[in-house]
């Protein structure tokens, strides 16, 4: 199990010991998108959402997931989350929203799982908010496109 600290020397799963790493500034940014009818992307982009602003929800739906994510993934550790920014772009040629949430904090472990649960919340809030009428909605293309901060240094898609 070379390599995947989530392991111990025997196979069993753990939560890392972070106690003796330093504190530092870490930043993580996911992206994602949901696709959707033309029909569907008119509804949301010209405020005629039934639920109410849809974009506006699921914003702050983001944040909160991010807030959340020990509370949803096992060995995820909780962290004083210092921002979390989210950016949710209509894009016409998809058609759907573009979503992407950065996240910070000043800790001795990193953000990128915040980011990707603030990404995958925004967007089945998406799904939730309209889903009466469109159910062939699709949720992808969601992952990490910068980490920096820590050990590892910077990871940066470009």
């Amino acid at each position: 199990m070379t390599g995947l600290t989530h392991f111990d020397d025997s196979g069993a799963a753990h939560m890392v010991d972070v106690s003796e790493k330093p504190s530092t500034a870490r930043v993580a940014t996911a992206t994602g998108w949901i696709k959707m009818s033309p029909e569907t992307f008119s509804v949301i982009t010209s405020g005629q959402a039934k639920k109410g602003d849809v974009i506006g929800v699921a914003r702050l739906a983001g944040i909160m997931g991010a807030k959340k994510t020990p509370d949803l993934i096992p060995l995820c550790h909780p962290l004083a989350i210092s921002k979390v920014t989210i950016d949710m772009t209509p894009d016409e040629e998809l058609p759907g929203i573009r979503i992407a949430a950065t996240v910070k904090t000043t800790g001795q472990t990193g953000v990128e799982m915040e980011a990707l649960t603030a990404v995958s919340t925004c967007a089945l809030t998406v799904y939730d908010m309209v889903k009466a009428i469109d159910k062939t909605m699709e949720i992808g293309g969601i992952r990490v496109v910068l980490k920096d901060g820590g050990k590892s240094g910077r990871f940066e898609i470009a």
